[in-house]
């Protein structure tokens, strides 16, 4: 069965669209208006092997604080519908990405329980024109509408776009581990309680 999320998220502040595939091939669209955004969200399709089609319009000429928090609300929102009762999963995924002098290490689990522990230090305060705190909005956003435990940790780096691109990276390869089919799960839900929390059910 596809495994599907599509969101339309709409507020007085920004218009987002977001369609992801879990089983693409690293095929994506993004047009954020936030253009470091969407080279990161190019890393996640690419490296976790899922098909997003993002499009968003938002109030970037007050700055990017809203479209790039809104489209992690919404690619965390896809992402929990894609997963659904996340049964057959692998349900656990880490890994570590290297960039240059840059080391990055996430582990994460589709536990159905928000939660993040970041400790990137970013050395500069842009990356362009992006403010570099908006990653960890980012992840928050992400996080809190997907029901993902997540850690990121910095082991090594000096360069703040290869940081964070290690991190996304990292990121990737996580997700694509713990979201891909465990055939010997044989359908069932990764938990011994034969459960799992999902995102946004009450």
């Amino acid at each position: 069965m596809a495994r599907l999320g599509e969101i339309h998220r709409v507020t007085g502040e920004t218009d987002v669209n977001v369609r992801l595939d879990l089983d693409g091939s690293g095929h994506c669209q993004a047009s954020t208006g936030v253009a470091f955004l969407d080279h990161m969200l190019h890393q996640i399709s690419s490296h976790g092997l899922i098909d997003l089609n993002i499009h968003a319009v938002g109030d970037t000429h007050i700055d990017d604080h809203h479209t790039n928090e809104d489209v992690g609300i919404a690619v965390g929102q896809a992402l929990a519908q894609a997963l659904g009762d996340r049964r057959g999963i692998h349900r656990f995924g880490h890994f570590v990405a290297p960039l240059d002098e840059a080391l990055v290490q996430v582990a994460l689990d589709c536990s159905g329980r928000p939660h993040l522990s970041y400790s990137l230090k970013i050395p500069t305060q842009k990356i362009g024109t992006y403010d570099t705190e908006l990653v960890k909005e980012f992840f928050v956003a992400v996080v809190n509408n997907s029901g993902l435990t997540l850690h990121i940790r910095q082991l090594d780096g000096a360069n703040s776009h290869h940081i964070v691109e290690a991190c996304f990276k990292a990121f990737a390869r996580a997700l694509r581990m713990a979201t891909e089919i465990d055939p010997r799960r044989a359908g069932r839900i990764p938990s011994s309680k034969g459960v799992l929390e999902q995102a946004g059910v009450n």
